[in-house]
């Protein structure tokens, strides 16, 4: 039995389908028919128990959004690598040279970073 290359997606496009629709029906469910109780204690900001104080618009050290960018980028950089590994042999020396190239790339970059001290806390 051969399938063509379309129908093998099916499955697929049926359980995105249903994952969304899942989604879409239960968030209409709780805006229907949950409470719409809305009390100055309940709309008022809750930070684990702690009550709030001064303002929350203080800017903050553009070294935390860094860190936050690097690490989205070497865990993106690890998402590349495992269907690699797990076709490690398949690939042939063709795919070894490519995830070598591009682990070189991303070694500079992170080479790059490191000269420039974007990793460095304290000035």
């Amino acid at each position: 039995m051969e399938s063509s290359g379309l129908a093998l997606y099916i499955p697929v496009g049926l359980m995105f389908i249903v994952a969304l629709g899942f989604v879409v029906v239960t968030m209409l469910a709780t805006h229907l028919l949950g409470p719409k109780r809305k009390t100055i204690v309940k709309l008022d900001a809750f930070e684990c128990g702690i009550e709030g104080k001064g303002n929350a618009r203080l800017p903050f050290n553009i070294k935390y959004f860094l860190v936050a960018i690097l690490f989205v980028l070497f865990d993106v950089e690890v998402i590349f690598m495992y269907p690699w590994a797990v076709n490690f042999k398949e690939l042939g020396m063709v795919g070894f040279v490519e995830m070598a190239l591009f682990m070189g790339f991303l070694l500079v970059g992170f080479f790059y970073l490191l000269k420039k001290g974007a990793l460095k806390w304290e000035e």
